[in-house]
């Protein structure tokens, strides 16, 4: 990246951070695929946001631990353990043991830890038949700091992470575009992955800032499914040498204002710095960043009681660090030939819309509780940098197929994830076969024995690994489940 584009990038972020310290942000999060909470939950009056946020929600999002709105909360109904890898645990295993967590919830301290596996197993497809299991153990804190230092509409999340396991689509060679298990990933080592304050500003406007990702506020999407293609803020998906999703942190700041009954826009500006992908434990780093991510969006919620809970986003962002021509060289040459080192594109950018909307059913203080809801996400990045430039998922959930079963959830989705269209001549320049998209499809049921344990077996089915056209199809079955302390 050119040193006049970056110092530009960085005087907007570090403007951007001022101008957040000065007032702080976020907006509701709509989660159709979280299972309803036990029938005896339905009617108990809401804690206040400190307590809802450490002690409901989903609980086994492993891609992100995320603090509510305080202008209006997320949708707190309790997820699957294994199901939502991407938000905070309840209480589990040890309860309100010597009732130490409502001692501290009383101070304003939200504690919460929880494990996460996923095991797959390749029954067609690969270069040979494997069984393999990762998983991730996180804990965190949320702090209330009105109730702890007088310091009204703000608070403090930290989180730490830990990855571990094998990762069956390398391992067994399956060559897809997209993960089998999507808790592996980004380094199996301990990070800090949130250390972020929030405050509010009024009635309308809130602001977040310090060690975050894009994906916790922008095109934030559940991690109930196991594989990739339907986890987590999508453009991490596509774009992430550069857009970092839980657990990778980065410098960053986030603006959100209401500017209507259930219409909100926001915008944020987030560190791209490579360094923040190193495989060691580190607080922050404030050298190596080569960029600045500007993501904005502007999105419309509906809760109520009524059913038909809903939640559409539409957004882009824009980047301002460098990125390697897919292609061409520094003499705009094919690269597969030359062997030259890539041409440099100043800016890279790309668009996303993401749709989630109970279909019928009942619902309570915004949460869906029965039947049918659906989702749909597209995101497409640029040409000229992004090798998978577009990916579209759908999918269906359905609660209450065996009502006397906690948790009970069953999740149907399919996705397209394309290969950029100039790889073609690349490719076969390389000597590689033709890419195409890779078609994936998911299916798992839910359940929910205890509150502490959440058990969820799937069956995946990948066509065109890779986006290969001839290449032998891959199907895996599945199981993730997770334990809550």
């Amino acid at each position: 990246m050119k040193r006049g584009n970056w110092r530009a990038g960085q005087a907007a972020l570090f403007a951007f951070m001022a101008m957040a310290m000065a007032g702080p942000a976020l907006a509701q999060q709509v989660d159709v695929g979280a299972p309803p909470p036990p029938a005896d939950e339905i009617d108990t009056p809401k804690p206040d946001a400190t307590r809802q946020d450490a002690g409901a929600g989903p609980r086994a999002d492993t891609q992100r631990r995320v603090r509510s709105h305080l202008l209006h909360p997320r949708d707190p109904s309790p997820s699957s353990l294994a199901g939502d890898t991407q938000r905070s645990p309840p209480p589990g295993l040890i309860g309100d043991w010597q009732e130490i967590r409502t001692r501290l919830g009383a101070r304003g301290i939200g504690l919460s830890a929880r494990y996460a596996s996923e095991t797959a197993y390749n029954f067609t497809g690969g270069d040979r038949r494997l069984v393999a299991e990762t998983g991730q153990f996180d804990v965190g804190a949320l702090l209330d700091l009105d109730k702890l230092v007088g310091w009204g509409g703000a608070a403090l999340q930290t989180t730490v992470t830990w990855r571990r396991g094998i990762d069956l689509t390398t391992t067994a060679g399956l060559d897809t575009l997209q993960q089998v298990q999507e808790v592996y990933g980004r380094g199996q080592t301990v990070r800090l992955t949130q250390f972020w304050l929030q405050q509010k500003l009024g009635d309308k406007v809130e602001v977040k800032l310090g060690r975050t990702n894009p994906g916790e506020d922008f095109a934030v999407f559940s991690c109930h499914f196991q594989n990739l293609s339907f986890c987590g803020a999508q453009p991490g998906n596509l774009a992430g040498d550069y857009w970092y999703n839980w657990p990778v942190s980065q410098w960053g700041a986030n603006v959100h204002v209401d500017v209507a009954p259930g219409v909100y826009v926001q915008g944020g500006a987030y560190e791209v710095n490579p360094r923040n992908l190193e495989n060691d434990f580190f607080i922050g780093h404030f050298k190596g960043a080569t960029g600045v991510l500007l993501p904005a969006e502007i999105g419309w919620t509906r809760g109520g009681d009524q059913g038909g809970v809903g939640s559409y986003k539409l957004g882009g962002w824009i980047s301002t660090a460098d990125g390697d021509d897919l292609v061409r060289d520094v003499n705009r040459r094919p690269r597969a030939v030359t062997g030259l080192a890539p041409l440099q594109r100043s800016s890279r950018y790309g668009m996303f819309a993401s749709v989630q909307q109970q279909l019928t059913g009942s619902s309570k203080d915004g949460r869906a509780l029965t039947g049918f809801s659906m989702f749909a996400n597209v995101t497409v990045a640029d040409r000229a940098t992004t090798l998978t430039d577009n990916q579209v998922s759908l999918g269906l959930f359905y609660k209450g197929l065996a009502p006397s079963l906690p948790g009970d959830v069953i999740g149907l989705a399919v996705a397209r994830t394309n290969v950029n269209g100039r790889m073609e001549t690349a490719d076969r320049l390389a000597g590689r076969p033709a890419r195409d998209a890779e078609y994936a499809a998911e299916l798992y049921y839910s359940v929910s024995p205890t509150e502490w344990l959440v058990v969820q077996p799937n069956v995946q089915w990948i066509h065109q690994p890779g986006g290969v056209k001839n290449a032998k199809d891959v199907g895996v079955l599945g199981l993730k489940f997770a334990v809550t302390l």
